[in-house]
């Protein structure tokens, strides 16, 4: 099953930017398709492959900071191509 999945980290301490790009250099070097906009990070891929970095690389990061939040939206099917009609 092919999922989209919208991320946002966000680390609510002093390093929040180490943090934030290490999650990010990691998701680049995965083989997952990776979309990064100001705000967000969109990933798509098979749902197995992306919940079982987004586990571990999640926890990897929230064993860095006391206080970080991830919002996480998650769609079933691929919107990687999505265009806007209107």
């Amino acid at each position: 099953m092919k999922i989209s999945v919208e991320l946002t980290l966000t680390p609510l301490g002093t390093d929040f930017e180490k943090i934030i790009k290490d999650f990010i250099k990691k998701l680049r070097k995965s083989d997952l398709k990776v979309i990064e906009t100001p705000l967000s990070t969109q990933v798509y891929g098979d749902y197995d492959d992306v919940m079982n970095f987004l586990s571990k690389n999640t926890y990897e990061s929230f064993q860095k900071c006391d206080n970080i939040i991830m919002n996480m939206k998650i769609f079933k099917s691929d919107r990687s191509r999505y265009v806007p009609t209107f």
